[in-house]
């Protein structure tokens, strides 16, 4: 598989949740566990960059995509304009689902690179925090999206 621009080889199991193979055989922690039932956004990850969640994708069906977590987004020093959005305006406070809204984000904005409050709201309806942050994500999204390259 292609994760954050690396090719990975890991064995697995045919029934190996991708959210399973980037945590566990790639040590990418940045996708989270969280509802495992495909209802909290927190273990978004982009394929081909369409937000997917990885709680609900077998693995062994990812391999032919190009799979971005939020490690691939940007580093310690060089953030994502999304990621420095997020930083800027306190759109974390536990930061569990942080993650999943970054990646959502940055795919929302592909799309939607001039958005609406409305559209916002819609675009991210798919990712819950349980902070109740939201101000601070839409004030994020609205950062990023003023940013070239976001």
């Amino acid at each position: 598989m292609q994760v954050n621009g690396v090719d990975q080889q890991h064995d697995l199991e045919p029934r190996a949740l991708l959210v399973q193979y980037l945590r566990d055989a790639c040590g990418l922690t940045g996708t989270k566990v969280g509802c495992d039932t495909s209802s909290c956004g927190a273990c978004t990850v982009l394929l081909d960059g369409k937000v997917v969640y990885a709680c609900s994708v077998l693995a062994i069906d990812a391999q032919n995509y190009q799979i971005t977590t939020v490690e691939g987004l940007g580093e310690p020093g060089k953030l994502h304009p999304v990621q420095q959005a997020f930083v800027d305006n306190d759109a974390q406070q536990c930061g569990f689902c942080t993650p999943g809204f970054v990646l959502a984000t940055k795919a929302f904005l592909d799309q939607h690179p001039n958005p609406t409050p409305e559209q916002i709201k819609q675009g991210l309806g798919g990712n819950f925090c349980r902070c109740g942050t939201y101000a601070g994500i839409r004030a994020a999204v609205m950062q990023a999206a003023k940013t070239k390259g976001a």
